[in-house]
C-alpha cells in the first residue's frame, strides 16, 4: 500500500514538473511578441533618417506646409533677426516678406562660399529675387577681409555682419555655406547645406511662390 502512495506521489511530482516546464515555455514567448513592435519601431525611427536626410537636398520640397509655425522647416516661419549690414545700415529678415529671399551664410575664409558666390552674384543680376549674405564675422580673423571678399567678387548684394553669432544660432548652422530659400510669403520654401550652383538656385527660385 505504501508503494502505491509513493508511486502516485512519485508521478504527481513528474506530472507538476512537466506542467510547470509547458507555462514557462507559454509566458517566454508571450513576453518575446513585442520584439515585433520593436522592429516596426526601428523601421519608422529609419524613415525619419531617410525624410531627413531628403530634407537636406537642395532640391527637395518634401513636406507639409506648416501655416504659422516657426521653424527651420519646409512651410515654417523663419526666426527673424536684424543685423547691420557692411554698408552701416541695418537690414531685417521680416521686412522682405512679400519677395523671394535667400538667407546664405558664409565666411572669407570658407573655400565652397568662393565657389558659390559668383552664381549667387549672377542670379542677383538676372532674376527677381533678394539675397541677404550673412557674414559669420565672429569666425573672422580680419574684418578687413569681408570687404576684400566682397570686393573681389563684386557683390552687389546686401552683406550682413552676424558679429555676436545671433543669426548663426538662430539657424542653428554649422556647415558653411549654409543657405535658407524663403518664398515671398516668408515660409521656408528649402534649405541647402553647401555649395549651390547657378542651376540649382535658378530651379529653386522659378518654383517658389
Amino acid at each position: 500500500m505504501k508503494r502505491n502512495i509513493i508511486i502516485v506521489i512519485i508521478v504527481g511530482l513528474i506530472g507538476w514538473a512537466i506542467f510547470d516546464f509547458v507555462k514557462s515555455d507559454d509566458v517566454e514567448v508571450t513576453e518575446s511578441e513585442p520584439n515585433t513592435t520593436e522592429e516596426e519601431s526601428s523601421e519608422n525611427t529609419l524613415d525619419v533618417e531617410e525624410e531627413d536626410e531628403a530634407a537636406l537636398d537642395p532640391d527637395n520640397e518634401a513636406g507639409e506646409e506648416g501655416s504659422d509655425v516657426a521653424g527651420l522647416e519646409f512651410g515654417n516661419t523663419p526666426p527673424d533677426f536684424e543685423l547691420e549690414t557692411l554698408d552701416g545700415e541695418t537690414a531685417k529678415l521680416s521686412d522682405f516678406v512679400g519677395e523671394k529671399v535667400i538667407v546664405n551664410f558664409w565666411a572669407s575664409w570658407c573655400g565652397p562660399c568662393r565657389a558659390e558666390i559668383p552664381d549667387m552674384q549672377k542670379l542677383y543680376e538676372t532674376h527677381d529675387v533678394e539675397i541677404l549674405a550673412v557674414n559669420l564675422t565672429e569666425t573672422e580673423t580680419n574684418t578687413d577681409n569681408i570687404t576684400e571678399f566682397v570686393d573681389e567678387f563684386g557683390m552687389t548684394f546686401p552683406v550682413l555682419l552676424d558679429e555676436s553669432s545671433v543669426a548663426a544660432t538662430l539657424y542653428q548652422i554649422k556647415p558653411i555655406p549654409t543657405t535658407y530659400l524663403i518664398d515671398s510669403n516668408g515660409k521656408v520654401h528649402n534649405k541647402a547645406f553647401g555649395a549651390l550652383n547657378y542651376e540649382q538656385m535658378v530651379q529653386q527660385v522659378e518654383v517658389m511662390d
